[in-house]
């Protein structure tokens, strides 16, 4: 399999993204903050979401090409419903995960019509100082150009530390070929997590939301999937799930992840 990758151009920006599957309903995945593009991964994303290519064509979106040095994750979600906009794409299943849940709250939030069910994964309504403070040490990794420092506390900090130790050599690899560049958009998407907010308007999300996070999150720490879950466990159409053991990464690790998704899609 070789996927293709595509740009979507705007008259503001440019994202790359792209897409699998051959099934009626669309699929938009959002992924979480990387120093390395989604996009070099495409065989793999497509292959580990195969479940679900069966009943669905599955988009996943980029962040924009033209990155501002004050981005926000507030812009990271409007641009990429601007994206979506612009391919014709409304009424999908979105699945938001880590920064990318972030987003996918702003566009559930601001563009209803997009949204037909919204799963969050591992992700906060209200990033605290607390919160931030992981993602405080990435940036000062980056900023000091340790790219192999960065790649290591990132994978300890979002993997079990069974998973961490199969893949620290594959981690450390990937950051001694990390580019300046990448080193340059990882801070600016790191920083645009700062202070971010919606937990005063989670009641103005339209569609079913599964919230699904791990107990032992040292990223975001299970605490921020709990705050979504007491916005909106009030309504019959919003579920939570939180696993033990997975860590932040679950979306990555937890073998039942997939199938969890699929069955609230179904419902």
């Amino acid at each position: 399999m070789s996927i293709e990758i595509k740009t979507v151009k705007t008259e503001r920006f440019s994202m790359r993204y792209f897409h699998f599957g051959m099934g009626a309903r669309t699929m938009v995945i959002l992924p979480g903050l990387s120093l390395q593009s989604v996009m070099d991964l495409a065989d793999a994303v497509a292959e580990s979401y195969r479940s679900l290519a069966e009943g669905f064509t599955i988009y996943l979106f980029d962040r924009r090409e033209e990155l501002p040095e004050d981005y926000t994750v507030y812009d990271m979600g409007r641009d990429t419903a601007e994206a979506m906009q612009a391919l014709g794409l409304r009424d999908v299943s979105l699945f938001g995960a880590s920064q990318g849940g972030m987003m996918a709250q702003v566009i559930a939030i601001e563009y209803p019509e997009l949204v037909h069910r919204l799963v969050l994964g591992s992700t906060s309504s209200h990033v605290l100082p607390e919160q931030y403070a992981v993602i405080e040490e990435w940036i000062r990794l980056a900023e000091a150009k340790d790219a192999v420092g960065l790649c290591l506390d990132f994978g300890r900090r979002i993997y079990p530390p069974a998973v961490f130790e199969q893949v620290r050599g594959a981690l450390a690899d990937a950051g001694k070929a990390a580019t300046g560049e990448e080193l340059r958009r990882f801070v600016i998407l790191a920083r645009a997590i700062r202070g971010f907010s919606v937990v005063d308007r989670l009641d103005q999300i339209r569609c079913p939301v599964l919230a699904i996070g791990d107990a032992g999150d040292e990223v975001l720490d299970a605490d921020a999937t709990m705050e979504i879950a007491e916005k909106l466990d009030y309504r019959p159409d919003f579920r939570l799930y939180l696993y033990t053991g997975f860590g932040h990464a679950a979306f990555d690790t937890a073998p039942d992840y997939r199938r969890r998704i699929l069955d609230f899609y179904k419902d």
